[in-house]
Parts: structure tokens; sequence; C-alpha cells
């Protein structure tokens, strides 16, 4: 007991002397490891823009005074971003083993929430279904179950399958990884075909972020958000840092370029919250093509 006891001061005292501390690296990051190098061949385009959303800050705002629930923004860039990309397939495409772009009709997004695991934060990869079917109420309550629930949310079956590919080589694992992500609708269904992270929620101000090369042929991150000043004596306007990552491999500029626009406009005209719209009527929302549609 007299050793033991000895060892613990003899550590703590070393410890104190070097200034730090060493705690275990987390082997759930192995896995995050595995899907950047997976993505090191990748070219990927980045576009950096500014995006009003003073029109959505405002609807949220106005459903949170009137109902006291504080809806997530995330949410609801998570449905503007899925029926921009419905309208626009190409940029989530994903190779089959010929070669071919698989384009699928439902969007699939991977988004990071934040939960505790052993007692320590961990960006957990969440994949939202169908988020261009679906109201960013509806997104909202998932993320937030997520939030509650934590690790306990991942399905038993993949926490196992998790614990047994931690088991495994890197080399082996991220080959096995690399051979599975070649099989389009088995990779939609673990990993989605879109990755959404939204840096922007954890510091105030404007700022970008550029995310890393990863398993995703699309990829946004919410930045900050910034007041704008539009013309003398008019109030500032709330404008998001967007940044837009798609892989040059799969598709060229000018699409890209035509979602970018398909999204600003959803974002700008807050279609996605219709249902928080008085003006629109219950229920309904206008399109970016002024048609009417039901959200």
């Amino acid at each position: 007991m007299v050793d033991v006891e000895g060892a613990t001061v003899t550590g703590a005292t070393k410890a104190s002397r070097e200034g730090c501390r060493r705690i275990a690296f987390p082997p759930e990051r192995r896995l995050v490891l595995d899907t950047l190098r997976l993505g090191q061949r990748k070219h990927m385009m980045h576009g950096l823009l500014e995006v009003d959303v003073t029109r959505a800050r405002g609807l949220l705002e106005e459903h949170r005074e009137r109902t006291g629930e504080r809806l997530s923004f995330t949410a609801f860039v998570l449905a503007c971003l899925g029926r921009a990309v419905a309208a626009h397939p190409e940029v989530h495409a994903l190779r089959d083993w010929f070669g071919r772009s698989v384009l699928f009709e439902d969007v699939d997004v991977t988004t990071i929430v934040e939960v505790s695991v052993q007692g320590r934060p961990f960006g957990l990869a969440h994949v939202v279904r169908g988020v261009n079917r679906r109201t960013a109420h509806d997104i909202h309550d998932e993320i937030r179950a997520v939030q509650a629930e934590g690790a306990r949310s991942v399905p038993p079956g993949l926490r196992l399958a998790t614990r047994v590919a931690l088991l495994v080589p890197g080399p082996i694992r991220r080959l096995v990884f690399r051979i599975l992500l070649r099989f389009p609708h088995l990779a939609k269904r673990h990993t989605g075909t879109v990755l959404l992270t939204a840096v922007g929620m954890f510091g105030g101000g404007p700022g970008w972020g550029l995310s890393a090369p990863g398993i995703h042929s699309l990829s946004i991150v919410v930045g900050g958000i910034a007041m704008r000043p539009v013309a003398v004596g008019q109030p500032a306007r709330e404008v998001l840092c967007l940044t837009v990552s798609a892989d040059h491999d799969l598709i060229d500029g000018a699409p890209v370029a035509r979602f970018v626009r398909e999204l600003r406009a959803r974002l700008e005209g807050a279609d996605a919250l219709g249902l928080l719209d008085q003006t629109q009527g219950e229920g309904i929302a206008t399109d970016s093509g002024g048609a009417a549609a039901r959200v």
C-alpha cells in the first residue's frame, strides 16, 4: 500500500514538474483519422459565401417569443440544404465499381453532434435521413434527441461493428473501408452523401471554416454570423458565413455554382420555415420558383 501511494505521489509530482498532464487518446478518434486519410487524394474545390439570413433568424426569434421553443438554426440549414441538393442531385453523386455516377433522390446528411462519451466531449457523426422531405422542426427534434441520448443513439449493431473495427490494424481497416465505399447504396446507408458541420455555434462573430477532405463528395461548413450594413439609415443585415466544398473529381464548377445559387435562395427566402411564418398561412411556404409548397 505504501509503494502504491508513493508511486502515485511520485507520478503526480512528475506531472506537476513537467507542467502538463497526460490523458488517453480516445480510440474513437482513430475512425476520424481513417476518414481523413481516405480523402487525401480528393481534389476539393471550395467556395466562401455570405448569405443573408436576416429573415430566417427573425422567424426563429418570433417562434421563440411566441412558443418559448428555441429551434436549431442548424436544423433550418439542413432542411434548406436537403431541398437544394435534391434539385441538383449531381452534387452528391457517388461512384460505383464501374466508374458510373450514382444519383440519389433522397438526401442523407451526416452532421456532427457533440455528445459526452465517458465524460469527455466527442463529435458524433449522425446521419439525418431524407432531409429533403422533412421540416426544420422535425430535424430539430432528431438532433435534440441525439444530444440527449449521446452514444446510446448509435444502434447496438453499429456500436458492435465499431468496436470490432477498432481491433483491426489501421491499414487493413482503411482498405476495407475503401472497398465498402465503392458500393454507393452501402456507403449512403452508413455515412450519408453530404457532410454538414456547424463550427459557428462554438464562437461568435464572422468567420469561415474549411473542412478537410474526407469521404463525402459534398461538404458544408456553417461558420459565424456577421452584421453587415446595407445602406445609410437602414438596419444591418445578419449574414451567414458559409463554406461549400465539392469533389472536383466528380463534378465541375458550373453545376456546383447552380447548386450554390439554389441553396442561397432557399436560405435567404427561409422556405423551410414556412410553418413559422404567419404571413404565409399555416403549413404553406413559397419555393425558390415562386410556387406554393407544403413543408
